[in-house]
């Protein structure tokens, strides 16, 4: 592992001080520095020693900061520890041929998990790998558990050498190392008496395990197994499973601890608790209070009472339709404008993905096209490559504009980004 600098900001310590786009950071301060977290780990100092390697050179570079400075590196990223394990519900099995190659990698690389919350089943754990999660304070780490029961986790991942979870999450959190879990529930796999069972074998490291998410199984129409969806009939059971224990919960520690997917109230047709029975949104990117989180908001948000008129258009997945839908009715009643919302099936990965972030942009496409006279059409950017203007099946927002006959924006999925797509992004032209 080498930290390559891929880029030196302008007007940065890093380029007043002579560091290149190129260089090699060897060691900081003496400590070796292997990737982006070491770099992070080390540079943390107000005066820093720097041995870097230029070409065939090693040059020195002596900096001083104060606490508040960034030193304006940006390095390249590191090679993923790709995952070992054939999980029986494994997004990446259960796509088409012919994606972008990024979208087929399988990662289950702890950095990855510290640095942006990615799932790792701690399979492939070395030594020295938990000696530096433990030296560095690499926490909190997300960890896909599924069950506490080892057996049955070995099959559901796929892995017969799968270590015993349970020693695993010890040894971390007896270094407190925070945790957040996720069950993914699979009906007729990992039942109801086995998520008791998971639930109270995790909650005996609490608050270490800080979160335990419970999310239903995702599948798409090309999944070799016969794994079934839940249905109405079993998210209401895993509901009532999980409902006693988060009331005690929150009891006891003011906290549930332990929180179900939006799905499962979706598919089992009930409110959603209020956002305030989420905490801190720990679980927030697994789709755990996103609904609560963006009524909460477009409750609070408030709305001009008049604009310069204009015609826009926007989507979603089928499972949001009706909360978007039921906030668009407030948005129309803004004198000046006309807000077309569409729900969008997923074709492309199958029914069963009933989510916006899935989203293909040919999907998109034969959605609305002939349907609005709307002038913009504002994309959630959930359905984007991060950073790009791409969707999953690479078909690009110009193609969309194309398409349809309209500009069209990438907006935040939320109200206010919403509002502000409206107002800023979709001028009306006559």
């Amino acid at each position: 592992m080498q930290a390559v600098i891929n880029n030196i900001l302008e007007s940065s310590i890093a380029q007043d001080s002579g560091l290149e786009k190129g260089d090699i950071i060897l060691s900081i301060n003496g400590n070796p520095v292997r990737d982006v977290i070491d770099y992070m780990f080390y540079s943390k100092d107000n005066t820093l020693a720097l041995k870097v390697q230029r070409g065939n050179k090693t040059h020195q570079f002596r900096i001083k900061k104060t606490d508040n400075d960034y030193l304006g590196v940006e390095l390249k990223s590191f090679r993923i520890k790709p995952c070992r394990n054939k999980c029986i519900f494994c997004f990446v099995d259960q796509m088409p041929k012919g994606m972008r190659t990024s979208l087929y990698v399988k990662d289950d690389d702890y950095r990855m998990s510290f640095l942006y919350g990615n799932y790792i089943t701690l399979t492939n754990l070395t030594s020295a790998d938990k000696k530096r999660i433990i030296e560095q304070k690499l926490s909190p780490l997300y960890i896909s558990v599924h069950t506490t029961n080892n057996d049955l986790r070995k099959k559901i991942i796929g892995n017969a050498k799968a270590p015993d979870i349970l020693k695993e999450l010890h040894e971390l959190t007896a270094h407190k190392i925070k945790i957040h879990a996720q069950v993914v529930m699979t009906p007729g796999v990992n039942d109801i008496e086995d998520l008791s069972r998971t639930l109270k074998d995790l909650l005996k490291f609490y608050p270490y395990v800080a979160s335990i998410a419970v999310v239903p199984v995702g599948l798409t129409r090309y999944r070799k197994s016969q794994i079934q969806p839940y249905e109405k009939s079993g998210a209401l059971k895993v509901i009532d499973a999980v409902k006693q224990e988060r009331a005690r919960l929150k009891k006891r520690h003011g906290d549930p601890v332990v929180y179900l997917a939006d799905e499962f109230y979706i598919k089992a047709e009930l409110p959603l608790p209020p956002l305030k029975e989420y905490g801190d949104l720990p679980q927030l990117e697994n789709g755990v209070g996103l609904v609560s989180s963006f009524l909460h908001a477009a409750k609070k948000l408030k709305l001009p009472r008049k604009i310069d008129p204009r015609k826009v258009a926007t989507f979603t997945g089928t499972s949001f339709m009706p909360y978007l839908e039921e906030f668009a009715k407030k948005m129309n009643m803004i004198e000046g404008l006309g807000l077309d919302i569409f729900k969008v099936e997923n074709k492309f990965f199958g029914q069963t993905v009933t989510v916006t972030g899935l989203l293909t942009g040919k999907d998109v496409i034969k959605a609305i096209g002939g349907k609005t006279d709307a002038d913009c059409l504002l994309v959630p950017n959930v359905t984007l490559k991060y950073g790009s203007d791409v969707f999953l099946d690479n078909v690009t927002l110009q193609d969309v504009e194309e398409c349809l006959g309209m500009n069209v924006k990438a907006i935040d999925p939320t109200p206010e980004g919403l509002l502000k797509g409206i107002a800023n992004g979709c001028k009306w032209e006559n």
